[in-house]
């Protein structure tokens, strides 16, 4: 008898996407994707523009007022996104 090398499909993938260079952009897509559900629909509401640059979402937003309130609760909603995602994705919010 032989033995078999059996793997779950998942781990599979991960190891494709891995080895292809496309995890990292999945997880970064899956993070803006995932920032309606952490910021609420009051904050997306006045969200404007959302994307990933060096490791940092940058959050253009169309209410100064709330602009300033974000900024102060960036490393709560760094953690939020992050732990979202169920990876280090990002390392910093910048609002604009």
């Amino acid at each position: 008898m032989f033995k078999r090398d059996v793997q779950q499909i998942k781990n599979l993938i991960l190891q494709t996407l891995r080895d292809q260079g496309l995890e990292t952009p999945l997880q970064q897509k899956r993070l803006v994707e995932a920032w309606p559900k952490v910021a609420g629909p009051v904050i997306t509401r006045y969200t404007l523009n959302t994307y990933i640059y060096n490791q940092t979402l940058y959050v253009r937003l169309s209410n100064p007022a709330l602009r300033a309130e974000l900024s102060m609760r960036r490393t709560e909603l760094t953690q939020r996104l992050n732990a979202e995602v169920g990876e280090q994705v990002i390392s910093d919010i910048r609002f604009a």
